[in-house]
């Protein structure tokens, strides 16, 4: 059985370029509605153990850029950007970005 940081790093795997999910809608993704700041420490630990894992497409529940203790989101926001996601004023249009998984694509298949 996946461990919830399984489940979330799978989905996060899953985000298509261009797209961002929220921490809300990852836990709630990932079986465990109500985790979302569960959701800052997967993606911590994800990023520490894969340099290419696409953290940045993990936003706040406005469209924010979320950063803890580091900068203004500068890093995360060139990210997007090189998707052509549009980060102004460190927030995004979730209404144009946000990914639908039962929209816009299937859920990730487990790593086994």
């Amino acid at each position: 059985m996946e461990t919830f940081s399984e489940r979330v790093a799978a989905w996060v795997r899953a985000v298509p370029s261009g797209r961002v999910v929220t921490y809300g809608q990852l836990a709630t993704l990932a079986g465990s509605p109500g985790a979302a700041r569960q959701v800052s420490g997967v993606l911590r630990r994800e990023t520490l153990r894969d340099a290419w894992f696409p953290w940045h497409r993990v936003v706040n529940a406005q469209g924010g850029i979320s950063t803890y203790k580091v900068g203004e989101g500068e890093l995360q926001a060139a990210l997007l950007a090189r998707e052509g996601v549009m980060v102004v004023d460190g927030a995004l249009r979730l209404e144009v970005y946000l990914w639908r998984p039962a929209e816009d694509g299937p859920p990730p298949k487990p790593n086994r």
